[in-house]
Order: structure tokens, then sequence, then C-alpha cells
């Protein structure tokens, strides 16, 4: 199903987000560094429907090269996960958006790697301002969200170094993996109206580091 780039979706989606009850960790995870992720919502390519961007990091960053992911980062202090976002939204696209922009928030999500990711889903307009920082962003591309509400679009696999399922999203003949991949398959549940889980959904052994 195609969502139509209207003030309708703007407002369906912000319900569902409403309608969430986010998870709070238990103890806060003091050992977790802080980091924020943004699902930013804009129009698709050629006018068609309702996308969020997702980036190609670039192969010069020191950490995750090359690899899909979410516009974000880790907070800085005093910063709340939300103001995280927005910062490299701006930082990573050029798109300055504000918290008035906010629909809301899903659920943390510990990586191997010591992080503790928040989404914070994004109402980002036509985005037509926008200008990738090379230094971060190889590329950066508009995914439909009827590519994550299709019912082939997420998969598990198991693997011999864990009792926990691994994720993966498929797109356009690859695989993208968690933590990405677990959050936007978070947000393709809320988008059906679920408050599915993912803390416990596994990443591949790559991205543990």
């Amino acid at each position: 199903m195609t969502r139509s780039f209207d003030d309708a979706t703007r407002r369906n989606i912000a319900e569902l987000c409403a309608g969430f009850a986010r998870l709070a960790p238990a103890d806060a995870a003091p050992a977790l560094k802080r980091a924020a992720v943004a699902i930013a919502l804009t129009e698709g390519d050629d006018g068609n429907g309702t996308a969020f961007l997702l980036t190609r990091r670039s192969a010069s960053l020191r950490s995750h090269r090359a690899q899909w992911a979410l516009p974000g980062g880790r907070c800085d202090a005093g910063e709340t996960q939300t103001q995280a976002a927005l910062r490299e939204l701006d930082e990573e696209l050029g798109l300055a958006l504000s918290e008035g922009d906010v629909l809301g928030l899903l659920d943390d999500y510990p990586t191997r790697s010591g992080y503790l990711i928040t989404p914070v889903v994004v109402w980002a307009g036509e985005t037509a301002e926008m200008t990738p920082n090379p230094d971060e962003v190889a590329s950066v591309h508009r995914i439909g969200l009827d590519a994550i509400e299709a019912r082939d679009a997420f998969s598990f696999v198991s693997i011999p170094e864990s009792s926990r399922r691994v994720i993966r999203f498929r797109l356009a003949g690859q695989h993208i993996h968690a933590p990405t991949a677990a959050l936007i398959y978070q947000f393709s549940e809320v988008l059906a109206g679920r408050s599915t889980r993912v803390a416990d959904l596994e990443q591949p052994v790559f991205a543990w580091k």
C-alpha cells in the first residue's frame, strides 16, 4: 500500500506513534553510550507516496564504513535523544528540523558495540534543501514505506554465535541487518498498529564491534 505524502498521512503516523507504548530501559543501561537516529519521513522518489531517508555511510569513516544506516549518532553531553537526532540530521544531510516536526519515539535498541539507540520519527517534508555531508554520507536514498510494509520485507535467520534471531531487511537485492533493520522493522509494525518489541533481535557478527 502506497501512503500518500500529505497532511492526512502525517496525522495518521503521528497518531500511530502516540499510541505506541514505548518501553524505557529498566535500569537506564548505564554501561551503554546513548545514541539516536532519525526515521525521517519525506516524499518518495518522483513524488511517489511517503518515504523515509536511508543513508550509505562514507567508506572513510572509522566504524561501520560503507554500511546502510539511518541518520544519527552519539548523543552529546546534556542532549536529549530528540535533540541528538535532529542535530545529526542537520550535520549529515543539511536538513534543519525542529522538535515540532517530531512525531514520536520508538523503543531503545541496545547494540553489541555498546550503544543504546533511540529511534526518533520525524516529518521531514519535501527536503528540497537536503545537502549530504560527504565526510559522513556516501549517498542518501528515499525508501518508500510500501517497501517496509511488504509481507516479505523482513526475514529472520539463526547463527551459531547466538541464541537470538538475526533480522534482515531486504532492499534492492541486498540485506540490511540490525541495528538498522531492527529499528525499521519496529517502525513498520507501528505503521500496522502493533507494539512489537525488537531489543532481543540479534545483529550479525560483523556488526558486534
